[in-house]
């Protein structure tokens, strides 16, 4: 394991010369960060600690017109070291990258006053005093401070000590990101003979040579050709840290910063985000910089944050900074997705201009860019927010509780609060929670989780669908299968935004779970009440059983007349149709369900063979025109034929077999 620590500070305060007094590199790679003696581009250092334990530094440009290239450093490290040159103190940038780290939620780091060889002991003393006091309105409150002199070796020695138990402590601690293999792309380059290079902060686990992985946004797949660290290829794997991935086939051009290099499930590509949002710590003049210059520095700056409204208003616009992508934002606080955390947090709908690669509970920073003022930091609580009629599920209630799981990491808590959100779950962005909180598992075979009360309220909608069709048809046998499908995938709609898939599956469960209570009764295609399994009385079976018996001929009698003749009643009637033991076409027409159905097959084949004309068909059957045109037009209707001038020919509704033409007959 790597840690990963991004510096900080106002430009000119010894960032790049104390990590190459540190290390030995040199972080200001371009020509004109050497010619102009500034950081320009986000740098890289390293250092391996006595023991074995290497440290990757990320030196991030400390001009105000470059914290966006800050930003990209900060989003992907696990500690800070704040430096702050003796000579000058605190300036507007160690605010704003205060505030910025703060928005972050960085609580691991050191503090470094530099340049000490140039001030006296006073002084020296009075800038360590003030950091101090600057540290203990943030998240870094308490860490350590240092003073060094690059130039002249002093301090170093403390520094390294401080930097090897800052990095046993977060090794020994949960790691800040977990989840899938993923690496933020933040340079992209081309070497000849070798081919393009990507480079990031690696996260999750290991990746190896002839490991492929997904690039997002984008879904392209990428084969690793080799793995580097510290500028060397590598055998084996390579864990948490800084890396770089040697990719096959593919131009340089093709990837660019922000994008993500991915293996599995867990991150996800969206333009709409549900998040927490924390007021942003607000210290400019609140300490002393140590200078008049510096001082008015600060005083600007708070004059800045003063101008802050929070919450953030609807329609705020602004520049997300997610890993090490950026893109333009509105902030949504307008709708369900408003609520108040009631600790001075909030949440609210990101709209973002572009999608971008995101796991749930990844931190992020919101910044309005000119003039330059740090709007909030915050927490991805759904990649994927409800939409349609699932929004009406979102509640104050239920974004506190999937709030407080996603920040505290407890997956089963996240998983259940994620579920109450949506209505259902689809088990694709359950085992994506899964892969970010191990012990979320979806439910081996499930299709999708679905939320207590949505449970409950589909099985009381199939029982009262069943209860309703007994009541409307007191001598049915129950209730069609497919009807009643239909009915309950049309509510798991109503009350989420799962897809048609999904909302299938979900009422074929509660069928099952249903049957396997015995609370339903299913009997061939139909659903029946456990409490009307004595049957009819026996008289009307006899009666529709008759009934049955006489239009079980090609050529059945009037349907009116018959029923007359064997004694059977119009409940009976409606019984025999609700069970699918007749199948009527016309009012007065109808034949035995088996006897239609081989009617049916018989034409469909004889289609199959040459175009049937009912002239044929009568002459098979020995019936007459009448029976041979209704039952060829019902078939016409329903698609398993299709009629042409020259006859009728397989309709695009035809069965694979003959013998099943007449399966969903209504």
């Amino acid at each position: 394991m790597t840690i990963v620590v991004g510096t900080a500070g106002h430009i000119d305060h010894g960032k790049t010369t104390l990590l190459r007094a540190l290390t030995g590199i040199d972080a200001d790679r371009l020509p004109e960060e050497r010619r102009r003696g500034m950081t320009i581009e986000v740098g890289y250092a390293h250092l391996v600690l006595p023991g074995g334990m290497p440290l990757d530094f990320v030196d991030v440009p400390g001009h105000d017109a470059l914290v966006g290239n800050m930003l990209v450093g900060a989003g992907e490290i696990d500690a800070a070291l704040l430096v702050v040159a003796a000579d000058d103190g605190p300036r507007a940038q160690t605010l704003e990258h205060l505030e910025l780290l703060d928005a972050l939620g960085i609580h691991a780091g050191l503090a470094v006053v530099t340049k000490a060889d140039l001030v006296d002991e006073a002084r020296l003393s009075a800038v360590c005093a003030a950091v101090g006091t600057l540290l203990g309105g943030t998240l870094l409150a308490g860490v350590p401070v240092l003073a060094v002199s690059a130039e002249a070796g002093t301090g170093l020695a403390a520094l390294r000590d401080e930097l090897a138990a800052l990095a046993a402590r977060l090794a020994a601690a949960p790691p800040r990101a977990g989840g899938p293999t993923r690496l933020a792309i933040d340079r992209v380059f081309s070497i000849r003979g070798r081919g393009t290079i990507a480079t990031g902060s690696l996260r999750g686990d290991g990746v190896a040579a002839g490991d492929e992985l997904r690039l997002e946004p984008g879904g392209r797949t990428l084969r690793v050709r080799e793995v580097q660290v510290h500028g060397a290829a590598i055998d084996g794997s390579a864990g948490p840290g800084r890396t770089g991935l040697n990719l096959a086939a593919v131009e340089a051009g093709a990837l660019a910063r922000g994008q993500v290099l991915t293996a599995g499930p867990g991150v996800e590509v969206s333009d709409r985000l549900l998040v927490s949002l924390r007021r942003p710590t607000t210290l400019g003049g609140t300490h002393a910089s140590g200078g008049s210059h510096a001082s008015a520095e600060a005083h600007a700056s708070g004059g800045a944050a003063s101008k802050r409204v929070w919450p953030p208003a609807d329609g705020t616009p602004g520049r997300l900074h997610l890993g090490t992508a950026q893109v333009g934002v509105r902030i949504g606080r307008s709708g369900r997705e408003a609520a108040d955390l009631g600790d001075g947090r909030v949440t609210a709908l990101l709209r973002l201009d572009a999608p971008v690669a995101v796991i749930v509970g990844d931190p992020f920073v919101l910044r309005r860019p000119s003039p330059g003022l740090v709007l909030a930091g915050g927490l991805v609580l759904d990649a994927i927010p409800p939409r349609g009629p699932a929004r009406r599920r979102v509640t104050a209630e239920r974004l506190a509780d999937l709030d407080a799981a996603v920040a505290a990491r407890d997956p089963e808590h996240a998983l259940a609060a994620l579920v109450d959100l949506h209505g259902v779950l689809p088990r694709e962005r359950v085992e994506a929670l899964a892969a970010i909180l191990p012990g979320a598992a979806a439910r081996r075979g499930a299709t999708a989780h679905v939320a207590p009360d949505v449970t409950i309220g589909l099985d009381a909608m199939a029982l009262a669908a069943v209860a309703a069709h007994h009541a409307a048809v007191p001598l049915s046998v129950g209730l069609a299968d497919a009807e009643l499908r239909r009915a309950l995938a049309t509510e798991v709609r109503r009350r989420s935004d799962a897809e048609a898939r999904v909302t299938a599956a979900v009422a074929g469960d509660v069928l099952d779970r249903l049957a396997a209570g015995v609370r339903l009764v299913r009997e061939g295609d139909r659903w029946h009440d456990p409490d009307r399994a004595a049957g009819l009385p026996p008289d009307l079976l006899a009666a529709m059983d008759r009934l049955e018996a006489a239009l079980s001929v090609p050529a059945p009698p009037a349907l009116a007349a018959v029923a007359l003749a064997v004694g059977c009643p119009p409940d009976g009637l409606r019984a025999l149709e609700a069970a699918g033991r007749i199948v009527r076409i016309e009012a007065d027409l109808a034949w035995a369900a088996p006897a239609y159905q081989r009617l049916a097959a018989l034409a469909l084949s004889m289609a199959r063979q040459g175009r049937l004309s009912p002239a044929a068909f009568r002459d098979a059957t020995g019936t007459s025109r009448r029976f041979v045109l209704a039952i060829l037009e019902d078939l016409d209707r329903r698609g398993i034929l299709q009629r042409t001038p020259d006859g009728h020919v397989p309709g695009p509704r035809a069965p694979v077999s003959s013998s099943a033409a007449t399966e969903g007959h209504p």
